[in-house]
């Protein structure tokens, strides 16, 4: 297929596939607890993974394992623990939206460490959407209670996506998505998972009956399709198109998850709509065309 082609196929498989993810972790949340989410979901996808691993482990990129270990870090572990505690306490929709926020982590992260250009109006977009997500953290609930923490812990796992991403992009692009997924959950975080599950007191807690597997049912789902299967297609658009390009996938996730969350009865206050519309508006001016006056603060660094 045509890479120009590919890369919108798999931008919109992608919203789908990570829009339904937040969906996915409420209702795994109602089996076990966040801990224990974020750790199987990882450790399923490194079982999955582990016969590709071990089948190119000759092609372990082993002078930029340091790379490696910071891409899966920041993009495949800990986010996988925030938004899982992040959603006992605020919906499943609202955990979309905020993530939607991915492309300004990314520009910031690429401008301030990897040199990428930004421009005035990438700035202006990030400053809008940064509103936004003040007014959705102020906003509260049904109840009105505040929900700074979680929108605060959602954040902070968005911008370990915009780190994993930006790395990977500049310093393991050579190697094939398929690989590299392997390589990050099989042999990188595979043990680390193990251990958090330990801890999380999932086999001390272990009990076969219908409610176990139901929720294995829906972490299984989770990590087969939102975390092994969209990791492989995340690195291969990595490949064939910019971090910013990948990241605007974020602006079609919110779509998907507001729609599963309506379908299973949550709702959106008046002041959480307005939040999440100026987030969204301020990430479609910073992707709209750049006027042609307008130039990179710096032409001779990577382009986003």
């Amino acid at each position: 297929m045509n890479p120009d082609k590919e890369k919108w196929v798999l931008l919109i498989v992608l919203s789908i596939i990570w829009g339904s993810s937040f969906i996915l972790i409420k209702k795994s949340l109602e089996h076990f607890n966040p801990y224990e989410v974020g750790a199987l979901r990882v450790l399923i996808a490194g079982i999955l993974l582990l016969p590709m691993a071990i089948s190119n482990i000759k092609k372990f990129p082993r002078k930029n394992l340091k790379w490696l270990l910071l891409a899966a870090i920041s993009g495949n572990f800990i986010p996988m623990f925030l938004f899982p505690i992040a959603e006992t306490n605020i919906s499943s929709s609202i955990a979309g939206i905020v993530n939607s926020m991915m492309p300004i982590f990314v520009i910031i992260v690429g401008f301030l460490f990897w040199q990428f250009s930004t421009t005035k109006r990438q700035l202006v977009g990030v400053a809008i959407s940064f509103a936004g997500a003040c007014i959705l953290a102020i906003s509260g609930g049904e109840g009105g209670e505040l929900k700074l923490i979680p929108i605060i812990l959602l954040l902070v796992a968005t911008l370990g996506y915009a780190i994993s991403m930006t790395t990977v992009k500049s310093k393991l692009s050579d190697v094939p998505a398929k690989i590299l997924s392997g390589f990050v959950f099989s042999f990188v975080l595979f043990i680390p998972s193990l251990i958090a599950l330990v801890f999380a007191g999932f086999f001390t807690e272990l009990h076969p009956n219908k409610d176990l597997f139901i929720g294995l049912g829906f972490v299984s789902l989770l990590s087969i399709f939102g975390t092994g299967l969209a990791m492989m297609l995340n690195y291969r658009l990595l490949n064939i198109s910019t971090p910013l390009f990948a990241s605007t996938v974020t602006l079609l996730m919110p779509v998907v998850a507001v729609i599963w969350g309506i379908l299973d009865g949550e709702t959106l206050t008046p002041m959480q709509f307005v939040g999440a519309f100026i987030i969204l508006a301020g990430l479609i001016f910073l992707r709209a065309k750049v006027d042609k006056k307008e130039k990179p603060q710096d032409p001779k660094v990577v382009r986003f």
